[in-house]
């Protein structure tokens, strides 16, 4: 039996509008080192593969009357707080998110590269293109590059990034002590880049990952996503919402490995999973409808226009979404999950933003067996590889995922019981990459 894999989807804490408000939770936890220390430890208890943390650029572009009911609206930089949460633990993956729009190469490949080797094999990149345009704002340009621009900066960036991680070879540093010789000049590579976005001369001054690279995530799911994650990714954070829709992707993406030569087994497919835990599947149904209840419709409506790329205010909130709504420059992948969730549900104006503003993608909503049960469908079904863990809220949600579902996936052989290796790629099952300038 595959045995599956379990990121944990922290922004850096629960992605649910609602769930800082939920009772017995921790409002600050959002920017409070000493909870989010104690969260990544406890996902460690649990054998989870990655704290994965999510980011962005800019304040959320949303009406101060929603932003204000936002706990998101602060937090803190991936690259620093990662390595903070490195020193306190052993195993678990640290995954950061990174843009490719915004920073440059060869600071975050020393960035990444340093997070490897002060964690002892344990980080990841998550790639991302930024289409926030308040972030261009705050990085001097008046709008975001344009949807196609962006994925192809996106892969000279990786192609840059990966490049200067092969800088040297695993022994070019001989620390000679006798001989005077600190490296050897022949196992340096100046990388010496130009192309269409960048023009890098390298070599990095960092040595070699631990890892080799860091492991590289994605999650981009239009068709230039698609098509980047099968030529680069090893880890694809996705959001379909149906199995249906999970085993189509699964399908389009490892089909895509097929047919660039790459082994399917060095990609695994993470979908985003709500996990609400209760002793009886009604139990759990009712925390889910109380937490949603905490979404206020300012921030709801608010949410809606985000993922449409469109105000969505002026909406009738009791009819059903507009069949005219236009295209922008925003995620076009994320504009059309939303409207297709709106018309597969006949949902009013209201029922998809109160949907969006807690979170509209997949849950599991039951018993620790209801949940496994549904795990394990994906599992077998070839609808993923494992999941990217989304809790309602915290440490409540984190404490049940841990304790109550983590031990009966153990009991039927889906999940680890121990950490197979000393790295994240060891955990994941991926293979260590050969040095593209010193082969061998």
């Amino acid at each position: 039996m595959r045995k599956m894999r379990l990121g944990a989807f922290m922004r850096p804490t629960t992605i649910h509008t609602g769930g800082w408000r939920y009772p017995g939770g921790l409002p600050d936890a959002n920017f409070n080192f000493e909870h989010l220390a104690r969260f990544t430890q406890k996902l460690e208890a649990g054998r989870f593969d990655a704290f994965f943390m999510a980011d962005h650029l800019a304040v959320l572009n949303m009406p101060i009357e929603a932003l204000k009911r936002s706990h998101t609206v602060t937090s803190f930089d991936p690259l620093t707080l990662l390595p903070a949460l490195a020193v306190l633990t052993k195993h678990i993956g640290l995954v950061a998110t990174a843009s490719t729009t915004f920073e440059e190469p060869y600071i975050l490949a020393r960035k990444f590269a340093s997070l490897d080797h002060l964690s002892g094999g344990r980080a990841g990149w998550n790639v991302v293109t930024t289409s926030n345009p308040d972030a261009a704002l705050n990085f001097g340009r008046e709008d975001h590059l344009e949807h196609g621009e962006r994925y192809r900066r996106a892969r000279e960036f990786v192609d840059v990034v990966t490049g200067l991680w092969d800088s040297f070879a695993d022994d070019a540093f001989t620390r000679d002590v006798k001989t005077g010789l600190f490296f050897d000049p022949e196992k340096m590579h100046v990388l010496d880049h130009k192309g269409e976005f960048f023009s890098v001369r390298g070599p990095l001054n960092v040595a070699r990952p631990v890892q080799g690279w860091p492991v590289i995530v994605q999650a981009g799911a239009s068709e230039a996503g698609k098509q980047l994650a099968a030529e680069t990714a090893e880890v694809v954070f996705t959001a379909q919402a149906t199995l249906a829709a999970g085993k189509a992707f699964y399908r389009d993406v490892k089909s895509r490995m097929d047919a660039i030569g790459r082994s399917r087994e060095h990609l695994k497919i993470l979908p985003g999973a709500l996990v609400v835990v209760g002793d009886t599947i009604e139990e759990a149904r009712d925390k889910r409808l109380l937490l949603d209840s905490l979404v206020h419709y300012d921030s709801a409506i608010a949410s809606l226009s985000i993922a449409l790329g469109h105000d969505a205010s002026a909406f009738d909130p009791d009819a059903p979404l507009p069949d005219d709504i236009p295209e922008t420059n925003a995620s076009k992948s994320g504009r059309e999950r939303t409207i297709a969730l709106a018309r597969r549900e006949h949902l009013t104006v209201r029922q998809l933003a109160q949907r969006l503003g807690g979170y509209a993608g997949l849950a599991f909503v039951g018993t620790p067996a209801s949940i496994a049960d549904e795990m394990q469908a994906w599992i077998e079904e070839e609808g993923s590889d494992g999941f990217n863990i989304l809790f309602p809220y915290l440490p409540a949600g984190l404490d049940d995922m841990v304790d109550r579902v983590v031990p009966e996936l153990q009991r039927r052989g889906l999940f680890r019981t121990e950490y197979e290796g000393a790295t994240l790629r060891e955990n994941l099952g991926l293979p260590r990459p050969s040095n593209r300038f010193f082969p061998g």
